[in-house]
């Protein structure tokens, strides 16, 4: 059985991120993990998550890297004037605790190089993974960074518009994550804010929702 696990917002958290990838490989010897964002910002070693992510998976494994919407204020921050409203916002939401974790305060340039390669969405043969919001009156080719790196779903969405497809997304907190409703998971248990970060396990020859859960704290 081929397996995808998606991982959810680790902001720095890399004790959690390497406990998690272990469990992960003890699970199985094989597959495809896609992380969903949120890499940075607010935990104790953003730079450390980059550059496990940089460095890559074991052999037998993919890796498949989507930008969050703290990827997108880190690049804008760290390219911006110190003064401008670009740096002080990515500041303000976890940034200086970023710029902590590099041994010179400042983004290394091929961090920020990796970041800009990465797509905005993934999709194999039953889901779509992508970091917080997907937009049913779009196709997959037409959606929109901004909506997709930033914009909530209410908690009652289903998202049955794009069944049988299933959406699977972090971006939002909450300590009973992984939860699922109707054609969506969300995968943020919150693993900056003192809760385990998480992987959702799908069957990638079946349609629908997890068949299993892997968490760390």
């Amino acid at each position: 059985m081929a397996l995808t696990f998606a991982v959810g917002d680790i902001h720095g958290e890399i004790s959690k991120m390497d406990l998690l990838l272990m469990n992960i490989e003890r699970h199985a010897s094989g597959g495809t993990v896609v992380f969903i964002g949120d890499y940075v910002d607010r935990g104790p070693n953003s730079a450390a998550v980059l550059q496990r992510l940089i460095d890559g998976p074991p052999d037998g494994w993919r890796w498949v890297v989507l930008p969050g919407n703290h990827e997108a204020m880190m690049i804008d921050g760290a390219r911006a004037d110190p003064d401008s409203d670009k740096s002080s916002l990515w500041l303000m939401n976890g940034g200086e605790e970023t710029l902590a974790s590099y041994p010179d305060g400042k983004v290394s340039d091929d961090h920020l190089r990796f970041i800009d390669g990465l797509d905005l969405l993934y999709r194999d043969e039953h889901r779509i993974y992508g970091h917080a919001y997907y937009d049913a009156g779009r196709t997959y080719e037409d959606q929109q960074a901004k909506a997709v790196l930033w914009e909530r779903f209410s908690p009652s969405d289903t998202l049955d518009a794009i069944a049988p497809l299933h959406f699977v997304h972090g971006h939002t907190p909450r300590a009973s994550n992984p939860t699922t409703r109707g054609n969506r998971t969300n995968v943020d248990s919150g693993a900056v804010y003192g809760g385990p970060l998480s992987a959702a396990v799908f069957d990638d020859e079946k349609a629908g929702p997890p068949i299993g859960l892997l968490q760390t704290r």
